[in-house]
């Protein structure tokens, strides 16, 4: 539907004008339909779904070459930027070896990822990380990543594998952004990570951990709307707080400029 009313949010798609144009990094991997069987660039609909549903435009931006300065013509064009979920950045991003269980990245990504992250922030863009975003966003900023989480909680109880979300309840610093939009827990909240973050990035705060202390959402404190979180909004689309959150920064952003 074009226009929605979540369970708790403002209905911003109902609102008139132009709707925010946001971009969303998306997969670059082997993928099939029809009798294809090939390299394709795809993001799963939940997240074009969390945009639409909330009122925004959702544009897929696919992992290509990009200088710095493409990155920054990009983000000029854009309201908003959504960095979506996906495989394990590289870890020499940020000076480790990859863990035996680690996935095979995506460098071509890993790049445009960084450089749209890194043109957004320049530009006051308000931007949303999911999952691997958050993740990206702490690397960016010269965090480092856990990179196996049954290493450190003793079990696979935040990736159980094979698309099998975990609920669990996320515990929000009510003085953040995210805390403005959802208040001071998220009920649950659907997880998928066997990594998160570890030594956190210059800039950045702590808004939401899990039971277990695993951090759950970080933002950047400089910035009008840096917000991302480590569960999957994405697969819980009767509340779209966090992707309407999204949509007015982009509004009030599309008003500046």
């Amino acid at each position: 539907p074009s226009t929605v009313q979540s369970q708790t949010g403002s209905g911003c798609a109902a609102l008139s004008g132009p709707k925010p144009r946001i971009g969303l990094t998306t997969y670059r991997q082997q993928g099939k339909t029809g009798v294809w069987d090939t390299e394709m660039a795809m993001i799963p609909a939940f997240y074009i779904e969390g945009i639409t549903r909330a009122g925004g435009l959702a544009i897929m931006l696919p992992p290509q070459q990009l200088s710095s300065a493409e990155a920054k013509d990009i983000v000029s064009s854009l309201d908003g930027l959504m960095l979506c979920g996906g495989r394990d950045i590289d870890p020499s991003r940020y000076g480790q070896s990859p863990h035996a269980k680690a996935e095979q990245p995506d460098k071509l990504r890993d790049d445009l990822e960084e450089k749209l992250l890194s043109a957004a922030i320049d530009a006051d863009l308000p931007f949303l990380g999911i999952c691997r975003g958050a993740q990206m966003l702490n690397i960016n900023r010269g965090g480092t990543l856990i990179q196996y989480l049954p290493d450190v909680v003793g079990d696979n109880r935040y990736q159980l594998g094979n698309a099998q979300f975990t609920p669990a309840d996320v515990e929000v610093d009510t003085s953040s952004i995210l805390g403005s939009l959802v208040g001071d827990k998220v009920s649950n909240a659907a997880l998928y990570h066997h990594q998160a973050i570890d030594e956190l990035g210059k800039g950045l705060k702590i808004t939401a951990k899990s039971e277990d202390g695993i951090v759950e959402a970080v933002e950047l404190t400089d910035h009008p709307f840096g917000v991302a979180v480590q569960w999957h909004p994405e697969q819980t689309l009767d509340d779209l707080r966090i992707f309407e959150g999204l949509i007015e920064a982009a509004r009030k952003y599309r008003g500046t400029k």
